[in-house]
């Protein structure tokens, strides 16, 4: 089989030196040979370190896509166009597809897949949540028999890069956050990734194998990291017991899915609490296996391409395979708005050390139904801004975002207080 492959950048790389190095596996596990016939990007003079024939190179992805003898199109340019039209194209002239795109998957599946059914392709998409991680096929081959009861995930590395250091060195944001991009862990517009949108990207595909639910980004509760300090974390471990994650969050709760994308304490005792660095980790639970961790690293060339490869292969075995659609029964009845989701909150508030400010501060979540677990106020001198740590029992994000409101106008407070979810 023959492939063309648009996109020649990190993750392109890495399929070329896949393709170069492990031929032999490739022939033995597929019985075939499949055959880079073509690869294509705007730059094609750029040294990628790896060995390539100058005579496949090519700018024109029509030298790909109006090509007869090519079977697969592997899609890795990423964001929403040019790939939306080239991988409708591909489709449209009978070529099955590979991408890694989970923005584009995220926003126009519907269009992509029913494109694929009419004209009888795949399209496969294993390196999109999770770099090498096989969870994708977990979800609709190995867990294909049970009903998906949970899906928790951290699944953006540079989010947990940053929360691990600060955890491990004491350090606050903005100096991890720094240090991150000097080293190539986080782009150098970082937005995207601490604000949490590339979770929520790969959460809506979980969601959408696991629970058969497609939920547009915008309908997401989406949350990022940015406003964690170095106190939060080092409070979080020594009292609480837990660290904090970026956590995405899909959970059948009597039909109805709560889905967000928010910084979780996640307690010690906890797998997900053990994914540090860079790494990915998504736990899941099935009614019948219970739960399942899938564990490795999230990105990166050599990972994420052997995802890519690892499609292209199914796909020469197995090109009347069916597609991925998720639980082929109903299971959701209905999304459930994310002010009505209920947990157990962190808070921390900075509020003037001063005869009742904690009486005002108690008030409000009174008012709307919050019972205090604990309350800890560092020590300070009379008149000095001082942090309040308060963990309250289970109560739901709308009550929880009244009382801060509320709390927020009382006039010795300091700033934006800051909530997040236990786990």
């Amino acid at each position: 089989m023959n492939i063309g492959l648009i996109g020649f950048g990190t993750i392109g790389a890495g399929v070329v030196e896949i393709f170069n190095t492990n031929p032999d596996i490739i022939m033995k596990k597929t019985g075939m040979d499949l055959r880079l016939r073509r690869v294509v990007d705007l730059d094609i003079e750029t040294d990628r370190g790896v060995e390539i024939d100058p005579g496949i190179l090519s700018t024109d992805a029509d030298d790909i896509l109006e090509d007869p003898e090519i079977d697969i199109v592997i899609e890795l340019i990423g964001g929403y166009e040019p790939a939306r039209s080239f991988i409708l194209k591909a489709i449209e002239n009978g070529k099955h597809v590979v991408t890694a795109n989970k923005a584009l998957l995220a926003r126009h599946w519907d269009e992509i897949m029913d494109a694929a059914s009419k004209h009888g392709v795949r399209v496969a998409f294993e390196a999109s949540v999770g770099g090498g991680i096989p969870v994708l096929r977990a979800l609709n081959e190995s867990l294909a028999a049970n009903r998906i009861e949970s899906i928790y995930g951290i699944i953006n590395g540079t989010a947990n890069y940053i929360l691990t250091r600060m955890a491990s060195e004491g350090m606050e944001f903005d100096d991890v956050l720094r240090e991150a991009q000097r080293l190539g862990y986080a782009e150098r517009d970082p937005t995207f990734d601490i604000e949490g949108h590339d979770t929520a990207q790969k959460l809506i595909i979980l969601t959408l194998l696991g629970f058969g639910v497609h939920v547009p980004e915008d309908e997401l509760h989406v949350e990022g990291i940015s406003s964690i300090r170095r106190d939060d974390i080092e409070y979080a471990s020594a009292e609480l017991g837990c660290s904090v994650k970026l956590l995405a969050t899909a959970r059948l709760n009597d039909g109805e899915l709560e889905l967000g994308v928010t910084p979780t304490l996640v307690p010690h005792h906890h797998l997900l609490s053990s994914v540090n660095g860079v790494f990915n980790g998504i736990y899941i639970t099935g009614d019948f296996t219970g739960p399942v961790m899938f564990y490795g690293k999230g990105a990166g060339r050599r990972a994420t391409a052997s995802a890519v490869v690892a499609d292209c292969m199914d796909i020469a075995v197995n090109p009347e395979g069916s597609m991925p659609t998720g639980p082929g029964v109903r299971v959701v009845e209905s999304v459930r708005d994310f002010s009505r989701t209920s947990s157990r909150y962190y808070i921390r508030l900075d509020a003037v050390d001063r005869a009742g400010v904690l009486h005002e501060i108690a008030g409000a979540f009174s008012r709307h139904g919050i019972s205090i677990e604990s309350v800890t106020q560092k020590g300070a001198h009379e008149g000095e801004t001082v942090p309040i740590y308060i963990v309250t029992h289970e109560a739901s994000e709308g009550a929880i975002q009244g009382a801060l409101s509320e709390i927020s106008e009382i006039r010795w407070v300091r700033g934006e207080p800051l909530r997040l979810r236990i786990l």
